[in-house]
């Protein structure tokens, strides 16, 4: 029996509140995986697995081993324009969020997955590619980083999609922010993921026009729905 996966699209929301709602979920999961060690088979809890869509205001987010020197200006400079900043519980380093990208946040128990956090990253890469290709596009893995890329090992590689999570008890949170329309100039205020030698794209970019988010958006579910194997359901 595939996996329920409860689908929400949280719309525009400030990623302070994203994050609230996200960390409430996260920890009901735990809580309710914790409640069911002890309970009979007959009044165990049922896993209530979500995967959560939004968009942010421009804000600049730095994962537990971000290097605060790939934050190219003071926090002073960055809320001039309009640029918030975070430091929050994922791994990895700094990344952008912003209008015209799309963030996809599963909060999983990967227990009824796959406890093998290197096979749950690639699936959500796989997810990108997948929905890449819909559009003509090769998105690549690039050897020792995560995410999805373009060109990868030629001087012109370049990052669509990053990723980064957390996870506890084999619950997970954050995920992946897929550059879809995406203003590209804001990262220019960071070193994102501190990869200096890589440039960053979208899906406008690439395909040299502005792309529906409600089409994207659609791709990315139904392909999510394949590659982990569940049913997306409201």
């Amino acid at each position: 029996m595939k996996n329920i996966v409860h689908f929400r699209d949280l719309g525009n929301m400030d990623y302070g509140y994203a994050w609230d709602v996200q960390e409430s979920i996260f920890k009901n999961l735990i809580d309710r995986k914790l409640k069911n060690r002890v309970l009979p088979l007959d009044d165990q809890l049922s896993v209530e697995h979500q995967l959560l869509f939004v968009e942010h205001p421009p804000v600049i987010t730095l994962g537990k081993s971000a290097d605060e020197k790939n934050v190219l200006l003071q926090k002073d400079a960055l809320a001039a324009r309009g640029i918030q900043l975070f430091h929050i519980n994922r791994g990895g380093d700094v990344t952008y969020h912003g209008p015209g990208q799309l963030v996809g946040y599963p909060i999983l128990d990967l227990d009824q997955f796959t406890t093998d956090l290197g096979v749950y990253l690639r699936n959500i890469e796989e997810v990108i590619i997948r929905t890449l290709a819909e559009y003509g596009l090769q998105g690549e893995r690039s050897p020792g980083e995560t995410g999805v890329w373009l060109d990868v090992g030629k001087w012109s590689a370049r990052k669509i999609c990053a990723i980064g999570i957390r996870t506890s008890r084999w619950v997970t949170m954050h995920g992946f922010a897929f550059n879809v329309n995406t203003q590209l100039e804001h990262f220019n205020v960071i070193i994102p993921c501190g990869i200096t030698d890589k440039a960053v794209t979208s899906l406008e970019k690439e395909l040299g026009k502005k792309i529906p988010m409600e089409e994207v958006k659609a791709l990315v579910k139904k392909h999510f729905a394949t590659v982990f194997d569940c049913t997306l359901i409201p």
